[in-house]
């Protein structure tokens, strides 16, 4: 098999719960050699997050860190701090993604470390990020999605209370852009041959998300509000109640608008001059909703689908999370994979949503690592005699699993 398109590449992941761990699965899928520090007692936070569990061991935790090494280690004592310098003396990437200051107060800033290892890219995953008042703050998504104003366009109207997207999306995406940063800084690395520090944010995250809502307000002044399913700048697009269900309806241009009123049989609703152009129809959503809801709510969700699929109109089921992993494109996706679980055997996961025609990716060959199992053979790679390491585990600063 491919050693996939990072292959060769180390990267040492300081980093717990979510945002970071999203960072180093994505650089692990395409190859990288990830090496994931837990910090002890207990480990990544999300080992805590039971149920549910597979085995004895957290189905979340087990998510996030499939195709990594798992190395535990206590930060708060001087000789867990060594066993990490060293590693990252010799690392191509680290990801942190502790508060501002953290790093710097172990010695593991990026000023100290570029200094050790010019090469070394510094990936920092924040709340709000290195710079401005509120740098210091710490990162959750909940508060990130309220900071960057995704909760204010994410609900069913004006009035009722406030939702915040249901995925940790703030998280998912930081990780996401922190990939990115990283993919980047290699490519640079590759002509300077110096690494570099890349900074992103959960609140810069989730402003990413509010493109259509940003561009509203800088063109008018006007904050956009929630709209439930609906576009904000195009209309119909949204969720209708059927007969048994409910369904998906995107007529978002005149082509497959003029598709949809041939659906439904309307040839009022094709000439109520309120509706004959986009920005008729965003006016008068509400109106428009209403006269659609009528229709839909006469016939079931697979008769409207097959219809509205004749007439080219962009179209779908809402799936349940059970019924999207079943789906059979999921599965044609490689979207769920089996990974070798060291203790538990095969246990089923997310694959990588990114595929390269030339270069076969990782996802699906190693689960998670157990707490500390791969303390002892990294330790030993890293140049430490078995006294030493024996010393780090009886002392405490280290855990291997097994010892």
């Amino acid at each position: 098999m491919s050693i996939g398109a990072l292959g060769g590449v180390r990267v040492v992941e300081l980093a717990h719960i979510m945002a970071g761990p999203v960072c180093g699965l994505l650089l692990a899928d395409m190859g990288a050699d990830v090496v994931k520090v837990e910090r002890l007692p207990g480990g990544d936070g999300t080992r805590g997050f039971v149920p549910p569990n597979v085995g004895d061991e957290s189905a979340a935790f087990m998510m996030l860190n499939r195709g990594k090494q798992g190395l535990a280690l206590d930060l708060r004592t001087a000789a867990g701090i060594a066993v990490v310098r060293r590693l990252l003396l010799s690392a191509d990437v680290v990801i942190e993604n502790f508060r501002v200051g953290t790093m710097e107060k172990m010695g593991l800033g990026w000023e100290s470390l570029s200094e050790a290892n010019p090469r070394l890219i510094y990936c920092q995953i924040t709340g709000f990020g290195r710079t401005g008042p509120l740098a210091e703050q710490g990162g959750f998504d909940l508060i990130a999605q309220g900071y960057s104003g995704l909760m204010s366009v994410t609900g069913e109207g004006q009035g009722r209370a406030p939702v915040k997207v249901g995925a940790p999306v703030t998280d998912i995406t930081a990780g996401i852009l922190a990939a990115f940063g990283v993919a980047s800084a290699l490519v640079e690395r590759e002509r300077t041959g110096r690494g570099q520090l890349v900074d992103t944010s959960l609140f810069e995250a989730g402003i990413t998300q509010t493109f259509w809502q940003s561009a509203i307000t800088l063109a008018t002044g006007a904050s956009p509000g929630p709209l439930g399913s609906a576009h904000p700048l195009a209309a119909p697009y949204q969720a209708f109640a059927t007969a048994d269900g409910w369904i998906n309806v995107g007529a978002s241009n005149e082509s497959t608008w003029r598709g949809l009123t041939r659906v439904v049989g309307s040839e009022t609703l094709a000439a109520d001059e309120r509706f004959v152009s986009n920005a008729g129809r965003m006016e008068h959503r509400e109106q428009l909703s209403e006269e659609l809801a009528r229709v839909f709510a006469t016939a079931g969700s697979d008769q409207w689908l097959e219809r509205l699929a004749a007439e080219g109109v962009p179209a779908g089921p809402i799936a349940s999370i059970g019924e999207m992993l079943d789906h059979p494109q999921t599965l044609a996706r490689d979207m769920v994979v089996d990974v070798q679980h060291s203790r538990l055997g095969a246990v089923r996961s997310l694959g990588n949503p990114v595929k390269m025609s030339a270069t076969p990716r990782s996802t699906g060959r190693r689960g998670a690592p157990m707490l500390g199992e791969h303390t002892r053979q990294l330790l030993e790679e890293a140049g430490l005699e078995s006294s030493e390491i024996d010393e780090l585990v009886s002392s405490g600063a280290a855990f291997a699993a097994g010892a």
